[in-house]
């Protein structure tokens, strides 16, 4: 009686074991599945995407109830499990990235340790004053604002550039960013990219040009920008300042003239504009102004290091509506060209055009 009681106790008890492994083993069985389809489903944001944001010190399971209480997963234990057996749990980066509907939870895993975050742009655009970037700069909304100065003087320092005039300094183009980059970090690089820009196209330009730096080359450049919208007369105005420059003549630009009027500047300029003396009428001044007078295009600059050599001395608007200039090399045929296409008036047949 007692050998039999033995028994079936070691029976049952293996009975027992037996269910336990065959209900630990379905329940493995039914983790792994939960746990391929976790990593086989996409996320759950809108075909537009969510920009999120992971912060500095956030950790991969802090990561994992965000996005879960956001609706992103539905697994955040899981989340944190793929995390590790990626080991990517300490290689998560700050900052804010674009996450879209295709991703899986391992493709959202790698662009955060891959840190391929979100990138904004701004266009700095050719023709431009300091004054009119740095306004534009502060009206993003992307952009950190950490100047608390208007004068140039002190904005120049604090990015590191003591004592240079700001205008022209920055090149004009598209440039890419993240979201909490500083005004003074897009200034730095924009700067920095005129830099390298201007040095460049002096080091490639044409000899025996009257300029004595690229600095010049950077003002000349700056008012060729003023001068016309059209690539293909930028060469062009080019090549009648340095003729002009050769030859000793004023520049005569109207846009100097406007840009040391400052704010006085209505729109509209008046003969008394510009015969009233300042650093940068070229009107009553030789040379070249002391700085640019606005931002300069790589074209801008490459006109100025390559000017067309026509022997064109004065150029005059047609007001034909697409910026073009009439083009004259005698004060007689440019005197002409004024009352034709600036005064309106009738019966005036310009030499060799039959215009």
């Amino acid at each position: 009686m007692t050998e039999d009681t033995g028994i079936g106790w070691r029976g049952w008890l293996t009975r027992v074991l037996l269910l336990v492994l065959l209900a630990s083993s379905i329940g493995a069985a039914l983790l792994y599945t939960r746990y391929q389809r976790f990593l086989e489903q996409t996320i759950s944001v809108s075909a537009d995407g969510l920009l999120y944001e992971f912060r500095s010190g956030a950790s991969l399971s802090g990561l994992a109830r965000d996005l879960a209480e956001r609706g992103v997963i539905d697994q955040p234990r899981m989340l944190g499990l793929l995390g590790r057996q990626m080991d990517l749990a300490h290689r998560l980066q700050a900052g804010e990235y674009r996450l879209r509907d295709d991703m899986t939870p391992a493709d959202l895993l790698s662009l955060l340790a891959d840190g391929d975050i979100e990138q904004y742009s701004m266009t700095v655009i050719e023709g431009q004053t300091f004054r009119e970037l740095l306004n534009a700069v502060r009206a993003s909304d992307v952009i950190e604002a950490t100047l608390e100065t208007d004068d140039a003087g002190e904005i120049m320092s604090v990015l590191g550039y003591p004592g240079e005039h700001p205008e022209g300094r920055f090149l004009p183009d598209t440039y890419h960013f993240p979201r909490g980059t500083t005004d003074v970090e897009f200034l730095q690089r924009a700067y920095a990219a005129m830099q390298q820009q201007l040095a460049t196209a002096w080091e490639d330009r044409q000899e025996d040009l009257p300029l004595d730096s690229p600095y010049e080359a950077l003002i000349l450049a700056s008012i060729v920008e003023k001068e016309t919208g059209r690539a293909d007369e930028r060469p062009r105005i080019a090549g009648v300042f340095t003729q002009r420059l050769r030859k000793g003549m004023r520049l005569q630009t109207d846009p100097t003239v406007i840009y040391g009027m400052g704010e006085s500047f209505d729109g509209n300029i008046r003969r008394r504009d510009l015969q009233t003396d300042t650093p940068y009428n070229t009107y009553t001044r030789d040379g070249l102004p002391p700085t640019p007078i606005a931002l300069p295009g790589a074209a801008a600059l490459e006109a100025v290091m390559h000017p067309e050599e026509s022997g064109y001395l004065y150029f005059v608007a047609t007001g034909d509506g697409q910026g073009s200039h009439y083009f004259s090399r005698t004060l007689k045929e440019h005197n002409m060209a004024v009352k034709k296409f600036q005064l309106g008036q009738s019966g005036i047949t310009l030499p060799g055009t039959g215009q």
